[in-house]
């Protein structure tokens, strides 16, 4: 009896698992060959913004501070180098050179990001907010 039973379960299970449907297997996902690029872009920005916090908190010194942004700025450009040539530097526009602005009362001049408009005190090579380059400041 246990003998009967042990095959009828084993029968099924094997049925199961050799005629399951092809439409009941879910789609492979194919990743984007940049995307561990992308993921490690992602937390570098992430690691800009905790440095900023801690910076405007008083955790950091300026000469750390300036290290240390200096750094993921330069692992930020390798990065985003890598994506390029992975993408094949897929049609899109140079970015705007930064341009300065006066502002109302002292004479000091705001250089605005091409990207997303983050007005700063000195021209960058890349936006300290979405990290876009901000191309040659002109004086």
């Amino acid at each position: 009896m246990t003998l009967a039973v042990s095959i009828i379960l084993i029968s099924a299970v094997l049925a199961f698992v050799l005629f399951i449907r092809p439409g009941a297997i879910p789609p492979n996902e194919t990743l984007s060959p940049t995307a561990h690029l992308e993921e490690r872009r992602e937390a570098i920005h992430e690691n800009l913004r905790d440095l900023n916090f801690e910076y405007r908190l008083g955790k950091l010194s300026d000469d750390d501070y300036e290290k240390t942004k200096l750094g993921l700025h330069n692992e930020l450009a390798k990065v985003m180098a890598g994506i390029e040539s992975i993408a094949g530097k897929k049609a899109r526009p140079a970015p705007a050179a930064a341009q300065p602005e006066m502002k109302a009362g002292p004479a000091k001049p705001v250089y605005r990001c091409p990207a997303c408009g983050a007005g700063f005190d000195k021209p960058m090579k890349f936006c300290g907010e979405c990290a876009a380059p901000m191309g040659e400041a002109q004086s």
